[in-house]
């Protein structure tokens, strides 16, 4: 058991993924979904979080969580899972952890809570491919992937490894995020990976006092981005302290408070990409999703 970590995180003898069979299937996997954005700090693992625990719990579908963002592996914290994966004596497979009904694998299981990850780009490509190759997912509808932010290495990998149904792209209203988020996109299109819509997170923040939005990071920056890329405004997530909370805390808000203007903005989101993934479906046929 002890070896199979050591080889997983060791630098040395690497392989790289450039040689790697592209659109590959995960047994068992209906849709892998990619939710990237441009930069860092726009909420991207607090929406595939809470993504995720809403596609399971309202739509009651199997999903997976995979937390690819190999520097900044949040996943575990915010879904409360702490315990290394047992792997099969079988097939020599991790099993994903669970909690809130998500199967859940990150590179946060597998070392130290504080480690430093001095990783070159071929290092990186191997360790996402692990956790995909060398992962039971089982039987799921949707695999939720939390990307890394930017256009580098690991999105490539991911890209090359893996057949994904669609991307969804999530910034801030801010003009700053959104040249970044556009930048994900022309990424994303270069690889042939459609785009399911944009989500505007951090939308506004409502004050407690009085009732009236304040529009922190600018408004509706977002939908007038996907707007003029000529592609779906998909979400509009407010900015709210029980988001923060739920994500320090390990319970996401869709847990904690299910009957918020938050749960329901990422129910609408939920029902949003379930939509677009089958109109997609209808274009290129692909296993439906069935409710």
């Amino acid at each position: 058991m002890e070896g199979f970590f050591r080889s997983f995180t060791r630098l040395g003898g690497v392989r790289g993924y450039s040689s790697i069979k592209k659109d590959l299937q995960i047994e068992g996997v209906k849709h892998a979904i990619a939710v990237a954005s441009g930069k860092g700090g726009v909420g991207k693992s607090t929406t595939a979080v809470n993504l995720a625990v809403a596609l399971a719990n309202k739509f009651h579908l199997k999903i997976g969580l995979l937390d690819a963002d190999v520097y900044g592996p949040n996943v575990p914290i915010m879904m409360k899972i702490n315990s290394k994966p047992e792997v099969t004596e079988a097939d020599k497979k991790m099993v994903p952890l669970e909690n809130y009904g998500i199967k859940c694998m990150s590179m946060g299981l597998l070392v130290d809570t504080d480690a430093a990850f001095v990783w070159r780009g071929p290092m990186v490509g191997n360790a996402i491919g692990k956790m995909v190759r060398d992962v039971n997912w089982g039987n799921l509808d949707i695999l939720v992937i939390d990307m890394p932010p930017g256009t580098g290495d690991a999105q490539i990998a991911i890209s090359q490894l893996l057949r994904l149904s669609g991307a969804l792209i999530v910034s801030t209203p801010q003009d700053v995020a959104l040249m970044d988020a556009r930048r994900g996109v022309k990424m994303f299109s270069k690889v042939q990976v459609p785009i399911l819509g944009f989500v505007e997170n951090m939308s506004y923040f409502k004050c407690p006092h009085c009732g009236e939005p304040s529009f922190i990071f600018g408004k509706e920056g977002t939908r007038k981005t996907a707007a003029e890329l000529g592609l779906d405004f998909v979400g509009e997530i407010p900015l709210e302290i029980e988001i923060r909370k739920g994500g320090d805390e390990g319970v996401p808000i869709v847990i904690s408070a299910p009957d918020s203007v938050v749960s329901r903005a990422f129910g609408d989101l939920a029902q949003n990409v379930i939509n677009r993934l089958e109109e997609l479906s209808k274009e290129q046929p692909r296993p439906e999703i069935l409710l």
